[in-house]
């Protein structure tokens, strides 16, 4: 029996609306793709999440891919609130889910200056019975060690959980671990998914 879903945030519960927020920024779309290819779209990203870099470092190695537009990119990141923003269905969707009994956490690769930017997409964080941001614990997806987390911090059993994400490798870490993944192309989707493990909301 399910008595657990765990979301992933952005792409899920909110947007992560990178390209939209550095055109947002004033940049013109070659600008943004060069900014982008040396921040957003780089394995240096999971750094922005693992928290173990301040942002000074992370500013650093991004300029260090693209010199020539190193005033860009420190224009692009000093201020990143509209970067993660609000989807309306988080909070409903959530209240629906306990008002049928069951428990609801969040497990994201997040960086502490999103969490502090973008606070106001995380109103839906009060409703949920806890949850784990990666840089708080300089971990990410889809290191086992994070999901190991929450099923231990929370009491949770794998088999009685379910992992809502957008990224399939990280769906199918949960999968690897005895948690059910789901990976998220629409809430419908996801709806349609859980009611086939029994779940109703």
């Amino acid at each position: 029996m399910i008595r657990n879903i765990i979301f992933d945030i952005g792409n899920v519960l909110t947007d992560f609306r990178w390209k939209d927020f550095l055109a947002d920024k004033g940049f013109d779309e070659e600008t943004t793709d060069r900014i982008a290819k040396a921040s957003v779209l780089t394995p240096l990203w999971n750094e922005v999440d693992r928290g173990v870099w301040d942002i000074e470092k992370l500013l650093q190695e991004f300029i260090k891919m693209d010199p020539e537009i190193a005033s860009e990119i420190r224009l692009a990141f000093s201020n990143v609130n509209g970067m993660v923003i609000k989807r309306d269905y988080a909070i409903p969707w959530i209240q629906s889910l306990k008002a049928h009994g069951y428990k609801v956490y969040y497990l994201s690769n997040f960086s502490g200056k999103a969490y502090k930017d973008c606070s106001d997409a995380l109103d839906f964080m009060p409703f949920t019975d806890g949850g784990i941001l990666s840089y708080r614990e300089k971990i990410i997806k889809p290191d086992a060690e994070i999901y190991q987390l929450l099923l231990s911090r929370y009491s949770l059993k794998a088999e009685e959980s379910v992992f809502i994400d957008d990224t399939m490798a990280n769906v199918n870490a949960a999968n690897a671990l005895g948690i059910h993944g789901i990976c998220f192309g629409t809430k419908e989707q996801v709806e349609a998914e859980l009611r086939l493990l029994g779940v109703e909301a």
